[in-house]
């Protein structure tokens, strides 16, 4: 019903702005005005933000660049070798950033920076490196590369502010629809079965809130009602026990306690999702993977 609404339509809806993005309403914010002082602010929290959901021991200071880069060449093992590349990345990004804080501060004394000027190619260089590094930087959960979520303060640096905010809806919509898509498996696998009956709505509620912590800033007030409403309804689905019938034989038994691992999975992926706001693809598509078995597996149990 919403083919007809053309990207990047403004509504208020129950009073708020939305902005339309691919099939999704999605809270709207105004961008700040295009100035380097408001570029550095939104890079900085970016970046705090990027270094909160990547694995930990890589948010490198951006001084340690030269340390950070001979260790990564000199490393021989390749496990610890994918590790110094993430801390390399991590350097480069707090250079930048470090860099650009100078141009700032600089540009608020009545100097003008131009973008041929040298400070401004090394911050980029320094940028433009540390992406190239990012898919090196692994998610806090170790599952997959955050990448995307590494280009955003890039992005940030290399495009107008207001374009930067365009390109986020596109990205909400898309981890919206990726947690749509583990909200339904997770209904078809587990919650149509009689020993997940009660697991149905939890996983309904938490679809809803999750969506909404997807697309709120931080800043806005209603995060103080969004948020612990969030919290609480991923702690109903981590709480939430299978009936596992009396006189159940092992295997059913074993396969009920594995649906259970499985609910608790696709409550900590969707977690993930809200929370960086880009899709994750490779995680989700394990998950989808995992409950594609398990549905094949209850069929077998449905005909013994």
């Amino acid at each position: 019903m919403n083919t007809h609404i053309e990207n990047g339509a403004i509504r208020r809806i129950d009073e708020v702005a939305h902005i339309f993005f691919d099939g999704y309403w999605i809270r709207y914010y105004e961008p700040p005005a295009e100035t380097l002082s408001a570029k550095k602010k939104l890079i900085d929290a970016l970046t705090r933000r990027t270094f909160h959901h990547t694995e930990p021991g890589i948010n490198t200071p951006g001084e340690k660049l030269d340390e950070a880069r001979s260790a990564w060449e000199n490393e021989t093992d390749a496990r610890r070798k994918r590790v110094s590349a993430a801390m390399l990345a991590g350097a480069l990004f707090n250079r930048a950033t470090d860099i650009f804080t100078t141009i700032v501060d600089l540009e608020e004394r009545g100097i003008r920076i131009t973008r041929d000027n040298e400070l401004m190619r090394e911050c980029a260089n320094c940028f433009t490196e540390a992406l190239e590094l990012s898919v090196h930087v692994k998610h806090h959960s170790g599952e997959e590369g955050v990448d995307e979520l590494w280009g955003e303060p890039v992005k940030v640096f290399t495009m107008p502010i207001a374009d930067y905010y365009l390109s986020r809806y596109r990205k909400i919509a898309q981890a919206m629809r990726q947690i749509d898509q583990v909200g339904e498996v997770l209904q078809q696998t587990l919650c149509s079965q009689p020993w997940f009956a009660g697991a149905g709505q939890l996983v309904d509620d938490f679809i809803r809130v999750s969506k909404k912590e997807c697309e709120i800033f931080r800043s806005d007030s209603d995060y103080y009602r969004v948020w612990p409403e969030f919290v609480a309804d991923g702690e109903k689905l981590l709480e939430y026990m299978a009936v596992i019938p009396s006189r159940s034989g092992t295997e059913l038994e074993r396969h009920i306690k594995r649906g259970t691992r499985l609910l608790r999975a696709g409550k900590h992926l969707i977690t993930w999702i809200a929370n960086v706001r880009v899709p994750m693809p490779v995680s989700t598509r394990g998950f989808l993977d995992k409950c594609e078995k398990y549905r094949a597996a209850t069929a077998h149990l449905a005909r013994a």
